[in-house]
């Protein structure tokens, strides 16, 4: 009990609020550049989504957004942006459970107001789906591959151990996310992020398939940090991994 509360006593100090206040802001920028540079093209191209240049061009607002949100958060939430990255740093140790939580709470708020200010442009936000001939499993499985890589990124970008620039590690996740969006934007939208996901999916009021940007990428995220933190390349977690952030992002930054 006493473990208990004094992790819930941690999780409301003003650091931590400053992290939750943080993550809401960075996931607000990375969501409102993504969903907008996919209405973006969707204005400007009448099929986008069978238009090459289309999908270059979102996969790069990806890849920009979430470098910058990153970099922005690290020093002070570890620049999660994602609850996937969150629940992966939750189970490899890195971060407090009550502490996830508010992050995730953070996270979906930040992209439930992105959206919403997007729909104010009179368009239709964009949700991710699944083409008819793909599974809910496929889809679940080609999203938790893609965001163990994304996680499995996080991870060893931001190692201390090293020899990276500050600067180079967001640069180096926000390039996976791009890549990995070029190669599932078609099936499922490459979303990678559950909570910009579910903050496109309330604001349009569908929620299709959403199990599969929650449990793969969930489950992605989980495998990496254990495979990289016990198996690649073993680390020893100390106190300073545990600070405001969950840790090994702060680490680098």
């Amino acid at each position: 009990m006493a473990s208990l509360a004094s992790r819930l006593q941690h999780s409301v100090t003003p650091n931590a609020l400053r992290s939750y206040l943080a993550e809401f802001l960075s996931t607000f920028f990375f969501v409102f550049a993504a969903a907008g540079a996919s209405m973006s093209t969707r204005k400007m191209v009448p099929d986008a989504t069978s238009d090459p240049s289309s999908l270059v061009a979102i996969a790069v607002a990806n890849a920009f957004a979430l470098s910058v949100a990153v970099y922005i958060s690290a020093n002070i939430s570890g620049g999660h942006v994602n609850p996937a990255v969150t629940f992966g740093m939750a189970v490899g140790g890195h971060i407090s459970i009550p502490m996830s939580i508010f992050y995730w709470i953070s996270q979906m708020i930040g992209s439930v107001t992105a959206c919403l200010l997007l729909k104010f442009t009179n368009q239709q936000v964009p949700t991710h789906g699944i083409p008819q001939e793909m599974t809910g499993f496929g889809a679940a499985v080609l999203e938790g591959v893609m965001t163990f890589g994304l996680v499995y990124t996080v991870y060893a970008a931001a190692d201390p151990r090293r020899c990276v620039h500050a600067a180079i590690g967001p640069l180096a996740i926000g390039l996976m996310l791009g890549a990995n969006v070029m190669a599932s934007g078609p099936f499922t939208g490459g979303s990678m992020n559950p909570a910009y996901s579910f903050g496109s999916a309330v604001v349009k009021g569908s929620f299709g398939n959403q199990a599969v940007y929650w449990i793969g990428p969930f489950i992605g995220a989980a495998i990496a940090g254990l495979v990289y933190d016990n198996v690649v390349f073993p680390l020893q977690v100390t106190e300073s991994l545990r600070g405001i952030g969950g840790g090994i992002v702060r680490m680098l930054f």
